[in-house]
């Protein structure tokens, strides 16, 4: 019995090994160094499952940089990343977890190159759900999930954040979201990618150099817009959000009286874009996200 047990066990290992290989061999993927550093760095990352449904040739590859190393990218620790609905985020920021697991499980890679420094825990908040089981609110699920996280994360940790904060009103969302960065780049320094559609963390980058900004690219044409799925330095300006809703086939009054709404509340905002601005509030004690 104990030698059946133990061929049985020898068997799922190599059976394991072989199918992480098959896969390797059929998909293209790439060894990935694995070492004691900071660096996450992915170039042409893929999302293993989304490619195999969109085909290889279909799937936009994207890169990765995050480190808190004292290099000329040190800048790199926390990425802000901005994009409209639809466009990618998501799937990005599961693709760099997905690569790191498959990578310290001791696969290869679907990426063309793959430096990883090792880490020791992913953590991802992620979705909008309550918990009526224990009397839950979306956001207060979020802030549950979020306050794990930070007791629990170390410099070594990969934190992934998908619209933290958007559970409660903008202005408190904004400034839970801001502070939350903040608290990220000064205390343990996680490796950290934080989506949001609060187009005003984008000035986060000119007052800390551990924070860049990125964005999934779209283009309009024709009064459309086109979803390109390529990540690109710089922060959006734009979430697209009521084309998203014409897409998804609202009737034409709804989203052009939105757009109505939506051109006349942008008319009476204003946005931190200056450096000299944001940091003068800070340094006040007074941080205006908003006119």
């Amino acid at each position: 019995s104990s030698v059946i047990r133990k061929l049985a066990f020898d068997v799922s290992n190599l059976d394991a090994l072989f199918s992480l290989a098959q896969t390797a061999v059929i998909n293209n993927y790439k060894r990935p160094e694995i070492n004691n550093s900071e660096v996450i760095e992915l170039r042409a990352s893929r999302h293993p499952v989304i490619e195999k449904k969109v085909g290889f040739n279909n799937f936009v590859s994207n890169d990765c940089y995050l480190t808190i190393g004292e290099d000329d990218k040190s800048e790199n620790q926390l990425m802000i990343l901005t994009g409209p609905n639809m466009a990618g985020k998501s799937t990005y920021m599961r693709q760099i977890a997905l690569n790191v697991i498959l990578a310290q499980a001791g696969s290869f890679v679907p990426c063309d190159f793959a430096k990883i420094g090792v880490v020791d825990q992913i953590f991802t908040r992620v979705g909008a759900t309550d918990d009526i089981a224990l009397g839950q609110s979306t956001f207060m699920v979020e802030m549950v999930e979020t306050s794990a996280i930070i007791n629990r994360m170390t410099e070594r940790s990969l934190i992934l954040l998908d619209e933290v904060g958007r559970g409660t009103s903008t202005y408190d969302g904004v400034a839970i979201a801001w502070s939350l960065a903040e608290y990220l780049v000064k205390n343990k320094g996680a490796r950290t990618v934080f989506a949001t559609h609060f187009h005003e963390l984008n000035g986060l980058a000119d007052l800390y150099n551990a924070i860049c900004n990125y964005q999934v690219t779209v283009k309009e044409e024709d009064g459309q817009v086109i979803f390109l799925r390529k990540v690109v330095p710089g922060g959006a300006d734009k979430s697209y959000g009521i084309e998203v809703a014409k897409m998804a086939g609202l009737p034409k009054e709804l989203y052009s009286r939105a757009q109505t709404i939506m051109h006349t509340m942008y008319s009476k905002s204003k946005t931190p874009t200056k450096k000299e601005t944001i940091k003068s509030h800070i340094e006040s004690g007074q941080l205006k996200l908003f006119g």
